[in-house]
């Protein structure tokens, strides 16, 4: 497992943007942070809100983002593992210490796998690029190691399956 683990670490270092690419950056932050949590359960509010046709969607989607979120919370405060050291992994040590699974990931291809079992397939299509996109700028940016992101996009994947599945 120790192995694995600076594997891991080694890896993810190698896929992190360093500081001579701040424009890069600047696009990984926008992708990293498109991901957050409040940016779409306050969207999906505001769909309920303003569209009522699609407001059972818009409560299927938050409640399920709102699952995804309990059994991430669950694991990362199982596993405990650290985010990795750097400017971006300091700055989250101090709110969200916990790196393992990536929630972003999680919740960016639960999206995804929703979007396509649910929505227009140019929506699911969209999603399908967006959410690795985002899986990938948080290890780019050192909030995550690549395991958190790969775990948590399959947790994502897992719940967005099930739902789709429970919904009929």
């Amino acid at each position: 497992m120790k192995r694995w683990v600076e594997w891991d670490a080694q890896i993810s270092e190698k896929l992190r943007i360093d500081n001579s690419h701040n424009w890069l950056k600047k696009g990984a932050a926008i992708f990293a942070h498109s991901g957050d949590s409040w940016f779409w359960l306050s969207g999906l509010v505001l769909v309920g809100v303003l569209i009522p046709s699609l407001r059972r969607l818009a409560i299927l989607y938050g409640g399920t983002i709102l699952i995804l979120a309990g059994l991430v919370l669950a694991i990362k405060f199982s596993v405990r593992r650290q985010r990795p050291q750097g400017e971006w992994g300091a700055i989250y040590r101090r709110t969200d210490p916990h790196s393992f699974p990536s929630g972003h990931a999680a919740r960016a291809t639960l999206l995804a796998v929703l979007g396509i079992g649910l929505g227009p397939p140019i929506w699911g299509g969209v999603l399908v690029i967006w959410a690795p996109l985002v899986s990938l700028s948080r290890v780019a940016l050192g909030l995550h190691y690549l395991s958190d992101v790969l775990v948590g996009a399959l947790l994502g994947a897992l719940v967005g399956v099930l739902s789709l599945w429970w919904i009929g």
